[in-house]
């Protein structure tokens, strides 16, 4: 059990960066807490001209007037100093994207707690929503955990869990579960104030990782099964996205799907390779390393994103290359 009883009027210094974090800060503030900073990286070049963008989480602050604090780095001794000077109560950590150091965990009375978009000890990690797509998991879920010097390693505070769709992609699996980690860290930091917080050690023997994702993951290799090909395309949508190659010419696939067996026996009776296509009544049919793929939306060089349908309307496809 976390020992000790806050009021709703703990002190809080939130550390955050992307959209999932934006939408727990949100939560938090709507809840009434006193939030005395917001933490998140620095803005960071975007663009031609390269130009200064702001995180979610500085946005998100700045509209709800919250005062925002972006060193360069978390264990800087000026940014350490000035997080002793609140005194905070708690530190929330939501996809802050670096791992602290103990000078920082051990400033606030009651530790930090993070709030991890997965159910732990599995994906501890980067990218731990678009691997839980892209591995054909049944379920999702977010953990909160008091925080250590490990990577997602702390001991587990409170946890829930939704359903995976079917058609679930990494991006509104990501929507899903920013809502409901909103509404644990409130529960959680409820748990906390009335003393009812219990802590549970994480099975390291049952732990999975959850790289950060790279743009190079979303080339397809079409001797892969069909169904992985699948799971892929919709867990790195909307990004870094997947891609292919035509005749040296990139082609990015947006949404693919599984023809049933009947219409898969059909397609590979015939004698053709991993990443033959084959095209029929206005559909795209790409041959895998078992079964087949549809590919139902996609977007050549320069071009506009499309059905399989419009593509073909002015364009021939014969076969797909992992390499242009």
């Amino acid at each position: 059990m976390i020992t000790g009883r806050l009021s709703q009027d703990m002190k809080i210094v939130f550390m955050g960066t992307p959209d999932f974090a934006a939408s727990i800060l949100s939560a938090l503030f709507d809840a009434g807490y006193m939030i005395e900073a917001a933490v998140s990286q620095p803005d960071k070049p975007v663009g031609r001209h390269a130009e200064l963008k702001p995180t979610a989480v500085k946005m998100k602050a700045e509209e709800l007037g919250i005062p925002v604090l972006q060193p360069e780095k978390a264990s800087d001794p000026d940014f350490i100093d000035k997080l002793k000077a609140m005194a905070p109560d708690v530190i929330v950590v939501a996809a802050y994207g670096k791992i602290l150091k103990p000078e920082l965990l051990n400033i606030p009375r009651y530790g930090c707690i993070n709030v991890h978009a997965s159910l732990l000890p599995k994906w501890r990690g980067a990218a731990p929503i678009q691997w839980a797509v892209i591995a054909g998991d049944r379920e999702a879920g977010v953990t909160t955990m008091m925080m250590n010097e490990g990577l997602d390693t702390g001991d587990m505070l409170l946890k829930s869990s939704i359903p995976v769709a079917e058609d679930e992609t990494g991006g509104s699996l990501f929507d899903k579960l920013a809502e409901l980690g909103s509404r644990l860290i409130v529960d959680t930091l409820k748990d906390l104030s009335d003393g009812s917080l219990r802590a549970e050690k994480q099975d390291d023997g049952k732990a999975t990782y959850a790289p950060m994702l790279k743009k190079e993951m979303g080339n397809i290799d079409w001797n892969m099964p069909a169904a992985d090909i699948e799971r892929l395309v919709r867990g790195l949508c909307p990004w870094p996205g997947t891609f292919t190659f035509s005749k040296g010419k990139m082609i990015k696939i947006h949404k693919a799907s599984i023809p049933d067996e009947e219409k898969t026996a059909e397609l590979c009776k015939g004698r053709y390779a991993s990443g033959d296509v084959i095209t029929e009544d206005g559909s795209i049919y790409v041959i895998c390393g078992s079964g087949a793929l549809r590919i139902d939306e996609l977007q050549a060089e320069g071009k506009k994103r499309m059905t399989a349908g419009d593509y073909l309307k002015g364009n021939n496809l014969d076969r797909f290359e992992h390499e242009r």
